[in-house]
């Protein structure tokens, strides 16, 4: 069933891929109106709060949560999305692991252009250690530009001289604003979702004239990860910034960081989504909790932040 699942997905993609450049709010409701068709799990209880000065979903399992907490940011291009455009993978990771779960509502771009989503996910991230949150019991997750933010929010972390998470999981993360991947080329066509110029105009949103030579904007190429907690990379072979994800990995292993690098054929961009609907996605999610279960709350100590390399 699972190759009928990819097709038929693959086929809805395509279809509402639009023709041409669209406005920034023909973006965001074009979005919102996709990952509104994701299923969420029943089993959990939402509440809108606020972390770090910036609204955020409060996700909890109904029958209380376990001694976890998962940061988790959303996709979007760093232009549109929020909190409940992601909801499905926030959902199904409380119901898999029992642990809650922030979103935070981060400030989006061309309005917010960087560094301020990294402000702000830095932000919700010291609002739950000043709260009294044990680093060693948390973890950073998203998806999209929203893994991104995992990573680039543990080096700001890191830059900081805060304790860094227990763990972080990135499902197809945007972590190359250089776009020098050879999947940006290779993957061109098969991607049902992207095209180069799809990404590039919303990076260019982001960047608003910044270098994307830097590491926080492209750590794929560029970041110096050493210090860096356990990290679960998902992405799929059917999109344009699967190099972004093979290349951070190297780059992990490189400098000695625990990391695995989970790559599901014949699928695309967040495929994770699609839990549900696609066997993969379902499969992909119980890894990844898996994953969060064994490192998160697990006797770890908290990993202290270590010198850039730039501080040596």
């Amino acid at each position: 069933m699972s190759k009928e699942q990819r097709a038929r997905i693959d086929a809805m993609l395509r279809q509402q891929r639009p023709e041409g450049p669209r406005s920034v709010e023909a973006l965001r409701a074009g979005f919102k109106a996709l990952m509104a068709q994701m299923i969420v799990p029943g089993g959990i209880r939402t509440t809108p709060t606020t972390l770090g000065n910036r609204p955020a979903l409060q996700v909890e399992p109904e029958n209380g949560a376990g001694a976890g907490t998962i940061l988790y940011f959303h996709g979007g291009g760093w232009v549109y999305g929020s909190p409940e455009t992601a909801l499905s993978l926030t959902g199904h990771l409380v119901a898999k692991t029992g642990f809650s779960a922030y979103s935070p509502d981060y400030r989006l771009a061309p309005e917010h252009p960087f560094p301020a989503a990294i402000e702000d996910s830095l932000s919700t991230y010291r609002a739950l250690l000043d709260r009294g949150t044990d680093p060693s019991t948390i973890a950073f997750a998203g998806e999209s530009a929203g893994g991104g933010l995992a990573v680039t929010t543990c080096l700001a972390a890191r830059d900081a001289g805060l304790p860094l998470p227990a763990a972080i999981v990135a499902f197809s993360p945007g972590l190359d604003a250089t776009r020098t991947g050879e999947s940006m080329t290779t993957k061109e066509g098969v991607d049902p979702i992207f095209t180069r110029k799809d990404v590039e105009r919303t990076g260019a949103l982001y960047l608003a004239g910044a270098d994307p030579h830097q590491p926080l904007l492209s750590p794929a190429v560029l970041a110096d990860l050493t210090g860096f907690p356990p990290m679960l990379i998902q992405a799929g072979t059917n999109e344009i910034l699967l190099d972004d994800s093979t290349r951070l990995a190297a780059r992990a292993r490189a400098a000695g960081v625990d990391v695995v690098l989970d790559i599901t054929a014949d699928v695309p961009h967040v495929f994770q989504a699609f839990a549900g609907m696609l066997d993969e996605a379902d499969e992909a999610l119980d890894r990844a909790a898996l994953f969060l279960t064994q490192r998160i709350g697990a006797g770890h100590p908290a990993r202290t932040s270590a010198p850039s390399r730039s501080d040596r």
